[in-house]
């Protein structure tokens, strides 16, 4: 959705500024390379030629050169990737995913490689990269947690779905691997005719 400025198209998104939060640094090099340095790390990201990056006084802008349609989808687009990285480096990303299932665990193996049991016959080892930390968590009479954070969005998200797809959560009973507080639609299974 674009709003009608005095006859040019802008992008609701692309057009925000970016707030610039204390302790976080963001450089932009000479081939469009923006780098952005915080507490919890450090993210870089290569922006198309066409797109300007500035940052002055504590905030970024991200501008377009005119209004074609990929211009204005890149603009966008860019400016979310900024963003997500300046949440990154400074706040970081927490995601936590849920074992339902009877006989489900998950345990770290060795630093950064988790060990699931999903009720297949062989256990399922998953290497996570340095820039991820995990911890897990496994009480009675409750489900097993791990707890991911990162300050990559992205990487975070590929890692949360790659976990998920060793065991789905299934309609019928509910089993698999969920997020938590995540909610999985139910279905009713066959009955009986009498």
């Amino acid at each position: 959705m674009f709003i009608n400025v005095g006859g040019t198209k802008m992008s609701r998104i692309g057009k925000l500024p970016i707030a610039i939060p204390a302790g976080v640094t963001v450089t932009v090099s000479d081939d469009n390379v923006v780098t952005v340095k915080g507490p919890k790390g450090e993210l870089s990201q290569k922006v198309d030629s066409r797109i300007k990056v500035e940052t002055e006084g504590g905030v970024c802008h991200v501008t377009r050169p005119n209004d074609d349609k990929e211009m204005r989808s890149m603009h966008g687009l860019y400016r979310a990737l900024i963003h997500n990285m300046v949440y990154g480096v400074s706040e970081g990303y927490k995601k936590v995913l849920e074992l339902v299932g009877v006989g489900y665990r998950v345990e770290l193996a060795q630093p950064n490689v988790l060990n699931f049991s999903l009720g297949y016959t062989h256990p399922i080892f998953l290497g996570l990269p340095k820039e991820v930390k995990v911890e897990t968590k496994s009480e009675r009479n409750q489900n097993p947690l791990v707890m991911l954070e990162s300050a990559d969005k992205q990487l975070l998200g590929q890692i949360c779905a790659k976990i998920r797809s060793f065991r789905k959560p299934e309609p019928y009973k509910g089993k698999g691997i969920r997020f938590q507080g995540e909610v999985v639609r139910r279905k009713a299974g066959k009955s009986a005719a009498k």
